[in-house]
Parts: C-alpha cells; structure tokens; sequence
C-alpha cells in the first residue's frame, strides 16, 4: 500500500490537473491540507509496514526514523521538480513545510502508537 500511495502521491504532484473537469473547492488552505494529508498518510502505511518486519525495536526506530528523512527529502525534490521541470506546475516552500508537518505530525503518532503498544520506555 505504501509504494501505491507514494506512486499516487508523485503522480498528483507532477500532473497538472488544471483545465480538467474535476470540481474544484474554494476552501482556504485547502493545497497545504492536502500536501500534508499525503505525507501524513504516506509515513503512516511506510511506518506500518516497518513495523510488520521482523527485527529488534532499535532496529525498526532507526528505520522509521530514516522513513522520516527519507519522506521529507522526497518532498522537497518533488517541490523542486515541478519549479523546474514542468511547465504548469510550480515549487512552494510552504508546500514542502506541509509535506514535512505531515511527515512530523505522522512520526508523533507513529512513537505514541508504537511505544503504546509494545510497552517501550
């Protein structure tokens, strides 16, 4: 799930999707919510899925932990692409700070679940 929602992710963030028929919602802020709904989401089912893996907890934190890294430096290429190298779309700083929230917020939840449940201390 996590390889299909991250394919989802850079495909809506490359594609311009203006001159579609896709209704469009006049909500402020509405970009930023969705940049960090991807990358809260992304970093959720990465997470899961490392937590799935057999290993040690040191082990699974330290690869959680470079899931992070890992998410927030994807976003930032991806906001440097489309500045780059499209044509309809641009690159935000503010966009790449809603990514790393997401990714922030997303780790947050991901110790409390993880030292909830497996009694770390």
């Amino acid at each position: 799930m996590f390889v299909g929602w991250m394919v989802f992710v850079t495909f809506s963030s490359l594609y311009s999707f203006s001159g579609s028929d896709l209704p469009s919602f006049d909500i402020p802020f509405m970009d930023k919510i969705v940049h960090f709904t991807f990358y809260f989401v992304g970093f959720i089912l990465g997470s899961l899925y490392l937590m799935e893996l057999k290993g040690g907890r040191k082990d699974i934190l330290k690869k959680i932990k470079l899931l992070a890294i890992s998410l927030i430096i994807f976003g930032m290429v991806i906001e440097v692409i489309q500045g780059t190298m499209t044509v309809a779309r641009s690159g935000d700083i503010y966009d790449a700070m809603a990514n790393s929230a997401g990714v922030a917020i997303g780790f947050i939840a991901i110790l409390s679940i993880f030292y909830g449940q497996r009694g770390l201390k």
